[in-house]
């Protein structure tokens, strides 16, 4: 009884959703009845009149359609519907009526299937949370009343309401719906929890560092539902096609009456005229694109980018935290020999500089001292000089932490320090004179190698690596990444100039979103690794890749890819069919009825076609690289370019 009740309601509910559709084939059953009793000028007059009334209602759509240059579907399918009700094929004009209504129908089914990744997000979004506050009970509220600082209680299953620090020991979360990561993740005391995550099985406690508005969730839910409104390319010239396409119908189908002197061959050659797949499959198609990229946790911010994703011919790599881990660790400490600081002074002295800087290096520096027990000591005055070092005042000490070039500009008795391959140097002078360096190793991404063997399947020609490092250091690491083309060195204008000359495009750049984006900006496409700290609303970056996975850059390029090509399979299987039947019409082998069945069944054989951009259709070096598989091939031949500023910190 309950599932007859469920379906009844089900049926209600599609009726009142699709009036038009509802009326068509109440009214198709009463022609029919009429038809077998009979009353044939009764069933004619009534399709003719419920056929013509839709027209006349389309025909208003049709000169909205036509002064925003949208051809095909309204034109055709009014003339349609007037020259079967003319011609006294009346089954035919009501089967182009539930036609045109039922295409409507199957549209919005198609993008609802395809934008099933994109609705659960807004329809996960957190809308409650659970403040502390001394002295008083837990309370209930909104979302958006959370402030920065408040401290949340964070129920088992629960989603965690804005982004925060965890203050209890230790948490299980699952963090898919942000990453695509389908492992939980556990969080420590101090570590950064993202909205939208879902708590484990046990109640947490977290303080607020950003409002509802401006947490990791809602940017993604702003960025999907950007890329959701946006058009791509291909979706514009499949309007355009439409243009032709109408013009030929109509040519044809005047062809046919003329020659056969029979005016329901025009009929004929326009019921199976409608061009649905041409203003339908190509949309649902980047829809569905746009969806599967949001359920890997790649976020593409419009259509237009997936397309540009497809046609990528050279890509670029920034070195730290992209192609290596972004946890360097420290390797050894060599003391000046003219200083006469010990090991752990001259790494207390840097970390409490470093404290004051936000590069990637700085935070291992300071977790190495903090490691061995070494107190920081806060600063009088600190000063960032971007890419290149900070100078702070500790103590009683002026301490300078950076690159090369930067630090033996401000200190006496500088000494590059040798390093080996695949280390970099970080450089500390105290009180104006030249006292170490720390030695610091980021070792290459495990599945780095076969990332690059996987984008050289997809058609990149190019690699690229651009990095601030030293020359020797970004040899080490290229080689083993197989990149064929270095540039070490480098300032950020350095690395948007070496974009911007690179003659195979369009290119794509991979960076980590903060350091690097002035050349994200200025790549064809930029791509940010967003899961170390950069936010997904970053303006720098077309995608942002929300889980720690240096893969899904060539994971983001495959769904490029896949999604035009079914895009533009969907496009011409249309037209191809479509032009056939007319053909077929205008010969006489197709009655209007017949006509306008195959028709619908034209319509949906593409539109499930390009539903297929929902599958993961990944390849097997895809599945070997994200299982940390894949065939490891042998290092192409590398070029070194100094950009002239020092080696040292990227």
């Amino acid at each position: 009884m309950t599932d007859q009740r469920t379906m009844t309601q089900g049926l209600l509910h599609s009726a009142l959703r699709f009036p038009l559709v509802t009326a068509t084939v109440v009214v198709l059953a009463t022609v029919a009845v009429l038809a077998v009793t009979g009353l044939i000028p009764a069933a004619q007059g009534l399709a003719s009149i419920f056929a013509l009334g839709v027209a006349l209602y389309r025909a208003g759509t049709m000169i909205k359609g036509l002064l925003h240059g949208r051809w095909g579907i309204d034109l055709l399918a009014v003339m349609a519907i007037c020259s079967t009700v003319a011609v006294g094929e009346y089954l035919a004009s009501l089967i182009v009526v539930l036609m045109l209504a039922g295409g409507e129908a199957l549209e919005q089914f198609a993008q609802g299937r395809a934008t099933k990744e994109l609705r659960a997000l807004l329809d996960r979004s957190p809308r409650n949370a659970h403040r502390e506050r001394p002295g008083l009970p837990v309370e209930d509220i909104l979302v958006d009343a959370v402030a920065p600082g408040d401290v949340l209680l964070v129920r088992p299953s629960e989603l965690v309401p804005v982004d925060g620090i965890l203050m209890s020991n230790v948490g299980i979360f699952d963090e898919s719906a942000l990453t695509g990561e389908s492992l939980p993740a556990e969080r420590t005391r101090g570590e950064l929890l993202l909205s939208g995550s879902i708590n484990g099985a046990d109640a947490v406690r977290m303080k607020a560092t950003a409002t509802a508005a401006h947490s990791q969730y809602s940017q993604i839910v702003a960025l999907v539902q950007e890329a959701a409104a946006s058009r791509a390319p291909t979706v514009r010239l499949a309007d355009r096609y439409a243009v032709p396409f109408t013009l030929v119908a109509l040519v044809l189908a005047g062809a046919a009456w003329f020659f056969s002197q029979d005016p329901g061959r025009f009929a004929e050659v326009l019921v199976v005229a409608t061009p649905c797949p041409l203003l339908i499959a190509a949309p649902v198609a980047f829809l569905a694109g746009t969806s599967r990229a949001a359920h890997a946790g790649i976020i593409i911010k419009n259509a237009g980018t997936l397309e540009q994703l497809s046609g990528v011919k050279t890509a670029v790599f920034d070195k730290t935290g992209t192609l290596t881990q972004g946890n360097p660790s420290l390797a050894g400490i060599r003391v000046a020999p003219a200083s006469n600081l010990s090991e752990d002074a001259l790494l207390h002295l840097a970390a409490s500089a470093e404290q004051y800087s936000t590069h990637v290096l700085a935070a291992s520096v300071i977790a190495e001292a903090r490691a061995r027990g070494l107190a920081l000591v806060p600063a009088t005055s600190a000063s960032e000089h971007a890419t290149n070092g900070v100078t702070a005042d500790c103590g009683n000490h002026h301490v300078v932490v950076g690159k090369p070039a930067y630090v033996g500009s401000l200190v006496s008795g500088f000494d590059m320090t040798a390093l080996p391959g695949g280390h970099l140097g970080i450089y500390v002078g105290v009180d104006g004179r030249f006292a170490g360096t720390l030695i610091m190793s980021d070792p290459l991404r495990p599945n780095a190698k076969d990332t690059l063997t996987e984008l050289r399947r997809l058609g990149v020609a190019e690699t690229m690596l651009l990095t601030g490092d030293a020359a020797t250091t970004a040899q080490h690491i290229a080689a083993e990444a197989g990149i064929s083309n270095v540039m070490a060195e480098c300032l950020p204008a350095d690395k948007v100039t070496a974009v911007a000359a690179l003659p195979l495009r369009p290119v794509m750049m991979v960076g980590d979103g903060v350091n690097d984006a002035p050349v994200l900006a200025a790549a064809d496409v930029g791509i940010a690794m967003g899961a170390k700290g950069a936010t997904a609303a970053s303006e720098s970056a077309d995608v942002v890749i929300m889980v720690d996975d240096l893969s899904k850059a060539a994971a983001a390029v495959g769904i490029g890819q896949r999604t035009l090509r079914i895009a533009r399979t969907s496009i011409w299987t249309g037209i191809l069919l479509s032009l056939g039947l007319m053909v077929m019409a205008s010969l006489g082998m197709i009655p209007a009825v017949a006509g306008a069945l195959l028709q619908e069944l034209v319509d949906l054989a593409t539109i499930l076609n390009a539903l297929r951009a929902l599958g993961p259709g990944r390849s097997v070096a895809s599945v070997q690289i994200a299982e940390g598989r894949g065939v490891n091939t042998a290092p192409a031949h590398h070029r070194v370019q100094s950009g002239g500023h020092g080696p040292g910190l990227e």
